[in-house]
């Protein structure tokens, strides 16, 4: 089965974990945790243990599924969800008939066997829903997102695949492992900065976009399963239309930073960060250096920085010299967060 970790995805703060939680646990206090740019979710999962309440956000279509089948609470039958697995794993010795998937990702970003498979399984769960309890949907259907991101032929994300004249057939649809941990969750898929202005937490963990790569652009494969529109796609990399961008990959990420921060209604805001804005590439440069980030941080209250060397994101084609993670630590001053 699945775990939450067990995914390819940029900027993941999995093998942080350890140092951001004994950072959060020294320097922190309280009982509500907002994780604002949830992307994997993975620090919501090992929060659960510290705080009692985990508000994930993230404006990705597939993530807020992936959050829901993992930690939404709702009854489900492990019978239901073992007969949907035996089910698709007898598909490996079938071949389903051309579908969506195949015709624009097969070849691509899968072999075309695959890519039947994948659309196959897709189009059943949205024809069975009705079937489904909310929460079995959810969980099949992040299931379904796990196997597919295990066989993709790609380097992580979605902006380009692998080009070869043979794709092997690895695509295996595996459950994920829903959460029954004690803490409550509470999933949003909003902006931000629009989200900060309505909920109150005890400490806001803070780690957007750090560049002009476009998360919807990136994970658009995943993004298009997901919402199941079947767009007209577009170009080599077979992209739909452009939507959900964000401000922060922009060149007004830092004046979006500032609002966010300033409408951040915590007793602790945790902002990390990496220093790739020296990369020798235009898409990996930051849009917000660390010194904006440590003013607009400074003017909600006493701040302290953290940093450790660790790896950056690399398809290959990009060389960062000492890249470094960093961890702000702010504790709020002014009244309105109390």
């Amino acid at each position: 089965m699945y775990r939450i970790s067990n995914r390819r995805y940029t900027g993941s703060k999995y093998k942080l974990l350890d140092w951001l939680e004994g950072l959060i646990r020294e320097h922190c206090r309280g009982d509500v945790f907002f994780d604002v740019f949830a992307g994997t979710g993975v620090v919501g999962e090992r929060m659960q243990g510290r705080f009692s309440r985990i508000i994930l956000n993230d404006f990705l279509y597939s993530n807020e599924v992936i959050y829901k089948g993992f930690f939404e609470k709702g009854e489900y039958r492990d019978s239901v969800l073992s007969n949907y697995r035996e089910k698709y794993r007898a598909l490996e010795g079938e071949e389903p008939e051309e579908n969506y998937v195949s015709e624009n990702f097969g070849g691509r970003y899968f072999s075309r066997r695959d890519a039947k498979m994948i659309g196959y399984i897709r189009e059943e769960l949205e024809r069975d829903r009705q079937k489904l309890s909310e929460k079995e949907y959810y969980v099949l259907l992040a299931s379904l997102l796990y196997s597919m991101d295990k066989a993709a032929n790609t380097v992580g994300h979605y902006d380009a695949y692998r080009k070869r004249e043979h794709i092997e057939d690895r695509f295996c649809f595996e459950l994920i492992e829903p959460q029954n941990g004690s803490g409550e969750f509470e999933i949003y898929r909003e902006d931000a900065n629009s989200l900060a202005r309505k909920v109150r937490a005890d400490v806001a963990f803070v780690d957007p976009p750090y560049n002009s790569r476009q998360y919807s652009r990136f994970y658009h494969v995943l993004e298009n399963v997901t919402q199941w529109k079947k767009p007209r796609l577009e170009g080599t990399a077979m992209k739909p239309p452009a939507e959900n961008m964000s401000e922060y990959c922009r060149s007004g990420a830092p004046k979006a930073f500032r609002d966010l921060i300033e409408h951040l209604q915590a007793k602790y805001i945790v902002v990390t960060y990496n220093n790739t804005y020296h990369s020798k590439s235009s898409s990996s440069q930051n849009k917000i250096t660390l010194d904006e980030i440590r003013s607009v941080l400074s003017a909600r209250g006493t701040t302290q920085v953290f940093e450790k060397k660790h790896p950056c994101f690399n398809a290959g084609k990009t060389e960062f010299e000492d890249h470094k993670e960093y961890v702000f630590i702010t504790k709020i001053e002014d009244q309105d967060a109390e």
